[in-house]
């Protein structure tokens, strides 16, 4: 299988394209500054810019499916940046004609009384998390072939252990209520979705 990974330099779009190479796929990784993206048997580094639908949507058409594992972080205008991230993939997508997996943000989920984590979350992050949920939003108002994989409160790098629980837009968390999961084992449910979707048009979510 051949897929667009759009974010392939950062911590989760790393560990992605580690685990698409992994199993084999070829990957066209783009990033702002591709020098940063991993020197991997089956990877062509492009350098995209995230806002850009027609560079994005060129891209994308050469590939069997459309992975965007980029978070906006506002450097100025959070409002602005996330919108123009959004419109950018949606319409790159259409334009394409192919699936479309999003790496989403927890902050868009919700506790298992259905108030929103949003509600619990630092000032800093909810101009992101608000980006990312307007995106959801969205992804679900299209009639685009999408899934949303939210991952858990806490992702960083880690092991591949392969034992993680899956969920709809309810956040996991232990016993102990702490929801996290490793990078390696959030790609590796991702690529999981890649070659057997089980997740169209919907959001899921991983925890350990």
């Amino acid at each position: 299988m051949k897929i667009f990974l759009m974010g392939a330099s950062g911590m989760i779009g790393a560990r992605i394209l580690a685990e698409a190479v992994a199993r084999g796929h070829e990957v066209i990784a783009a990033a702002r500054n591709p020098e940063k993206i991993a020197a991997l048997p089956g990877v062509t580094p492009v350098a995209v810019d995230a806002n850009d639908a027609a560079a994005l949507a060129a891209q994308a058409a050469q590939a069997d499916v459309y992975v965007s594992a980029v978070s906006p972080r506002s450097t100025g205008d959070a409002v602005t940046e996330a919108a123009g991230y959004r419109e950018a993939l949606l319409a790159a997508a259409r334009t394409a004609g192919k699936r479309v997996i999003v790496v989403g943000g927890a902050g868009t989920l919700t506790f298992s009384d259905g108030s929103p984590v949003m509600a619990k979350l630092p000032d800093f992050i909810v101009p992101e998390a608000t980006g990312m949920k307007a995106l959801k939003d969205a992804l679900a108002q299209s009639d685009l072939d999408w899934t949303f994989f939210a991952p858990a409160a806490t992702i960083a790098p880690g092991s591949r252990t392969g034992q993680f629980r899956l969920g709809g837009e309810v956040l996991l968390a232990d016993a102990g209520g702490d929801s996290r999961i490793s990078a390696e084992d959030y790609a590796m449910a991702l690529l999981d979705e890649v070659e057997t979707p089980a997740h169209r048009r919907a959001v899921f979510t991983i925890a350990y």
